[in-house]
């Protein structure tokens, strides 16, 4: 290509990507609801609990975002590292399994809500815990909803956290990132802020690389962008960079933008909603879900049906049902009615949808015509495995 040609592409380029990225930091200042999370790693000091100073400037920060007239959700870790801090105080004997990082949960948390308490008033906070089951039951989900709605109607601001007093690795969200996002979708949210310890997403570790270039705007969440991702935790953190894409990645399907800054930098939440160059943007999908079938794209898959070319397309682009027909494989052990990722041959994620039959029972029909479900099982409950109306679209197949 001639030199002055391809300066002229790059240069089109750049002026597009600038285009879009000042477009949608713009389109945060008319954010009207804002979940915020703030980590483990922001509200806690190694060895010396909670940083209190850093609590009341972020809702020093959350209390500007209500007055300007937004409604706010805070989802908050800490409560572990709270309890920790007190119970080694009281020179207790230490353990490192889940029965103790339960059991500080449980001392941490009243201690974690009397903070934010004292630093909110006279504003109310409530307190919400939620568990995997929350999410994953539909009558429970839209209860959430309710109840939310109702406390930010109410004035009041709702704060958070896993119910890690009780959850155990079935029932888990796994992370606050993920919580979040979850959050986000329940309350119809405008914005996600994830407030971590570095300065949004780079090119590479800027931990281990002075050098390192910090990536303003990603366009999708894609097996790329996660390569760039550390999956490291810290002493009380659940997540690391990997989970915060998950996170925004999940959010983009439910039509919320996030942005990952630093949680202690001075007037970071003012910043981003003032649309700032800041931290790292990801926009909302082009075509967001909606209603029921954004509770479903937020559920953790219990199982994998694989799809042959021809169903693939079917669903994606004329809106079929998943048949039997289609299906090639069948990976994980589920049951009726339980959440199944729907991938391509190529292992590529597209759908997920409310498996009719378990897992069992698919594996039994799969390659068959509808019509043969009832002799090979001695019943049919559907023609489909996965009905269209229980059926979300979550990404784009391979090509």
């Amino acid at each position: 290509m001639d030199c002055s040609l391809e300066t002229t592409c790059q240069t089109s380029t750049d002026i597009k990507h600038q285009t879009t990225l000042h477009a949608a930091r713009t389109e945060l200042t008319a954010a009207r609801r804002v979940v915020v999370k703030v980590g483990s790693n922001v509200l806690v000091e190694p060895h010396r609990g909670l940083a209190e100073d850093v609590l009341r400037h972020i809702v020093a920060q959350c209390t500007a975002i209500r007055d300007a007239g937004r409604t706010l959700v805070l989802v908050s870790s800490g409560a572990v590292a709270c309890g920790t801090t007190l119970l080694q105080a009281r020179r207790l004997p230490l353990g490192k399994d889940l029965a103790f990082k339960q059991a500080a949960a449980a001392v941490g948390q009243p201690l974690l809500m009397r903070y934010y308490e004292q630093a909110f008033a006279p504003t109310p906070v409530a307190q919400v815990l939620l568990t995997y089951d929350d999410a994953r039951d539909r009558e429970r989900f839209l209860n959430a909803r309710h109840t939310l709605r109702t406390l930010l109607a109410l004035g009041a601001v709702p704060i958070i956290n896993e119910n890690d007093t009780v959850t155990t690795a079935e029932i888990k969200f796994g992370d606050n990132d993920f919580l979040s996002a979850l959050v986000a979708n329940i309350v119809d949210a405008d914005l996600l802020v994830l407030l971590s310890d570095v300065d949004g997403l780079f090119d590479r570790d800027p931990k281990r690389y002075p050098d390192a270039q910090r990536l303003p705007f990603v366009a999708e969440v894609d097996a790329t962008t996660m390569a760039l991702a550390s999956s490291e935790t810290s002493t009380f953190g659940t997540g690391g960079m990997q989970s915060k894409l998950t996170a925004a990645q999940t959010a983009a399907r439910f039509g919320t933008t996030t942005v990952i800054v630093n949680g202690r930098t001075p007037d970071i939440l003012r910043r981003v909603l003032m649309g700032d160059d800041v931290g790292t943007l990801f926009p909302p999908a082009p075509t967001a879900l909606g209603g029921r079938k954004r509770w479903i794209a937020a559920l953790r898959p219990q199982g994998v049906l694989t799809l042959d070319a021809g169903a693939v397309q079917a669903v994606v682009t004329q809106g079929k049902s998943v048949l039997p027909s289609g299906i090639v494989r069948v990976a994980g052990q589920f049951a009726a009615g339980d959440v199944v990722a729907c991938c391509d041959e190529q292992g590529r994620e597209f759908a997920r949808g409310l498996s009719s039959y378990s897992a069992n029972e698919v594996e039994m029909i799969r390659g068959l015509r509808s019509s043969e479900i009832a002799r090979r099982l001695g019943f049919r409950a559907h023609d489909e495995v996965i009905h269209r109306d229980d059926l979300a679209l979550t990404g784009e197949p391979q090509r």
